[in-house]
C-alpha cells in the first residue's frame, strides 16, 4: 500500500489507512500529524460519516484533506491534538 504524505503549516502529515478485505468500502481513512519539534498524534480518523471509501486512492487524498483541516484548527484555535501523558 502507498502512503501518502505532505507538510503543511509546519507540520508533517501522513495517511494511514487500514484496510477491511470483504467488505464493498475497504479503505478506512486517518492520518498521524507529526509537529516541527517530531511529536506525533495517534491515528487520527476519519468522521465516521466519510471514514470508509471503496477507492484507496481516494481514500488517501479525504485523509491528507482532513489531516489540513485539523492543522489548522490546532494553529488557528488552539485545538491540542496529542494525547497528554497519563
Amino acid at each position: 500500500m502507498t502512503v501518502m504524505q505532505c507538510s503543511y503549516r509546519d507540520y508533517t502529515i501522513t495517511t494511514e489507512i487500514i484496510e477491511h478485505p470483504g467488505n464493498p468500502t475497504p479503505w478506512a481513512g486517518g492520518c498521524r500529524l507529526t509537529d516541527g519539534s517530531g511529536r506525533t498524534t495517534r491515528r487520527l480518523a476519519l468522521p465516521v460519516d466519510h471514514a470508509f471509501m471503496a477507492d484507496l486512492e481516494n481514500a488517501q487524498r479525504a485523509s491528507i484533506a482532513h489531516g489540513k483541516w485539523l492543522v489548522d484548527q490546532c494553529v488557528d484555535h488552539g485545538r491540542n491534538l496529542f494525547a497528554e501523558a497519563a
